[in-house]
């Protein structure tokens, strides 16, 4: 066991848990789920069987993780972020074989409190606002806020604001790094 498990916490049989990750207090990590290496979970989190996290995931406190979610390396999940798993939830019908899944790219930051809706993928690098409800697809390095999510704009991978030049260029003001804006998308050039 090469990871930390606070004693408060469960952790069910046939999790896979990689090197260097800790599960903090009163949190559930339950069997089938697989957490990569160096993640971080939070204080009263659940990690529902099925559940991919990758490596470096942060999951702050209050965050319950729904079978259906994938995360891929270095995903930010706010606290009190919520996912959904089924869109028409009603208690007397069993959908568990309807789950939508749920895809959150490479680097994207979900705020604090936000909530997103199943079968919506977050593209790598955005960024989803406090309090946002996510209704559909987030593009790579968008920047969404509200009630639903409507981009506001683009950031850069480290979660700076964009400000595109009229040859569609703009500079991350911490990195250097460089981005180009084509056809209502953004890459990064350098």
């Amino acid at each position: 066991m090469d990871y930390f498990i606070h004693h408060t916490a469960i952790v069910d049989p046939g999790c896979d848990i990689g090197n260097g990750t800790k599960v903090w207090h009163f949190s559930h990590i339950m069997t089938g789920c697989k957490i990569g290496e160096s993640c971080n979970i939070g204080q009263n989190v659940v990690i529902s069987p099925g559940v991919v996290l990758g490596r470096n995931v942060k999951v702050q406190n209050n965050v319950s993780v729904y079978t259906g979610v994938i995360c891929e390396d270095d995903v930010f999940l706010g606290p009190s972020a919520v996912f959904t798993n089924v869109i028409n939830p009603r208690s007397h019908v069993i959908r568990r074989d309807q789950y939508a899944p749920t895809l959150i790219r490479k680097g994207a930051s979900i705020g604090a409190n936000a909530t997103v809706i199943c079968g919506n993928e977050i593209g790598s690098y955005a960024l989803v606002g406090a309090g946002s409800v996510v209704t559909k697809p987030v593009k790579p390095y968008a920047l969404v806020v509200g009630n639903p999510a409507r981009q506001m704009g683009w950031v850069s991978e480290y979660g700076h604001s964009l400000d595109f030049d009229f040859e569609g260029n703009a500079v991350c003001p911490e990195t250097g790094q460089r981005y180009h804006f084509d056809n209502d998308s953004v890459t990064r050039i350098s």
